[in-house]
């Protein structure tokens, strides 16, 4: 029986534990393997320690909430978890309110480290040259990238920005940070890691800056316009090398790319194209339906390999439901609830 095998019996079989021997105060010491499978991340309530990661095992079969909790005696994650990133065989948890980033195995989610230094308002982070950069982005407040050695997770420097500082990504080794929020910005800044100094800043031609990716050595922005969207790519050293018109889809946003596929949003219309693709789509692969506040429906948004998970908030006031879609049919797999304020889902 081959391991990943055994590995889903066991975690099976802890979860039927679980289930008829809730009051066994021993069943929250087992331990579980989180491989092979997704770990969603949930924001919790903002101002509240409520963010937590829930595990589904890759059939979508089975699924544990609050493992974090769960896997280390009760203790709370922290307040707004907005990222998970990954390095080696740790999980980095980025805890917005909280200026936290909780490290844990990925593997089993036992705790072992935190950095807190330097941190006031993280966004997101990235590793390159063996350093961890973490955007923060104070409201009326300082942006500002921070550097950490991958090592020790001791403090380097701090990069000090005007613009806004959102996604960051790696490409080629080196550091790309989105100037733009909140569909509001044009700008992207390349990092050289080794010298960990702005090498320059490059400015998009059209549309606001929805989202940047990384994929394949380059960096991917959508920016959206109120009448056509654009997607750019730009490769490692920070040239623009194509520009691909979505003409006549507006307000575009939330690009994945999946099996050499764009996948991205407007409205409740998901959309799926080739990347060599010279043309738009014509309809949407899939509509999601309204959501409780008719604004959240996709508050969370994820591709990974033939599967598209979206998440509904639900007004942060329940539970989230996640809807899970077949990439290439757009039709529903699956659908459950996870935590508060799903908002990424990952590959694990």
């Amino acid at each position: 029986m081959k391991l990943n095998k055994i590995l889903h019996f066991l975690f099976a079989f802890a979860l039927l534990l679980g289930i008829v021997s809730c009051s066994s105060d021993s069943i929250e010491e087992q331990e579980i393997f989180y491989g092979n499978g997704y770990l969603i991340a949930n924001e919790g309530t903002f101002g509240k320690p409520e963010g937590d990661v829930t595990f589904v095992t890759a059939d979508l079969n089975m699924k544990q909430d609050n493992i974090f909790s769960l896997n280390n005696g009760g203790a709370k994650l922290g307040d707004v978890l907005q990222t998970i990133a990954f390095n080696g065989e740790n999980a980095y948890l980025l805890l917005n309110n909280s200026n936290k980033i909780q490290i844990a195995n990925r593997y089993n989610f036992k705790a072992n480290g935190e950095i807190t230094a330097e941190l006031n308002t993280p966004r997101y982070m990235a590793f390159a040259n063996n350093n961890i950069y973490v955007t923060n982005d104070k409201y009326l407040g300082d942006k500002f990238v921070s550097i950490y050695k991958l090592s020790d997770r001791s403090f380097i420097k701090k990069i000090p920005f005007t613009d806004a500082v959102e996604r960051i990504v790696e490409a080629g080794n080196n550091i790309f940070v989105q100037n733009a929020s909140f569909g509001f910005g044009n700008k992207i800044t390349y990092i050289n890691t080794s010298t960990n100094n702005v090498q320059s800043t490059i400015t998009l031609p059209s549309g606001n800056i929805n989202k940047i990716i990384s994929n394949n050595q380059n960096v991917y922005a959508i920016a959206a316009g109120t009448a056509d969207s654009y997607i750019y790519q730009i490769s490692s050293t920070g040239s623009i090398t194509k520009t691909t018109t979505l003409t006549g889809i507006a307000n575009a946003t939330n690009l994945e790319i999946s099996n050499g596929k764009f996948y991205f949003s407007s409205g409740k219309n998901v959309y799926a194209m080739d990347m060599s693709a010279t043309g738009v789509p014509t309809s949407p692969l899939f509509t999601v339906a309204n959501s409780v506040d008719n604004f959240s429906a996709l508050y969370g948004f994820s591709v990974i390999n033939d599967k598209i998970f979206t998440s509904d908030s639900n007004g942060f006031t329940q539970a989230s439901k996640i809807v899970v879609y077949s990439a290439t049919t757009g039709g529903i797999i699956r659908s459950f609830t996870a935590g508060i304020g799903s908002n990424s889902v990952y590959a694990n």
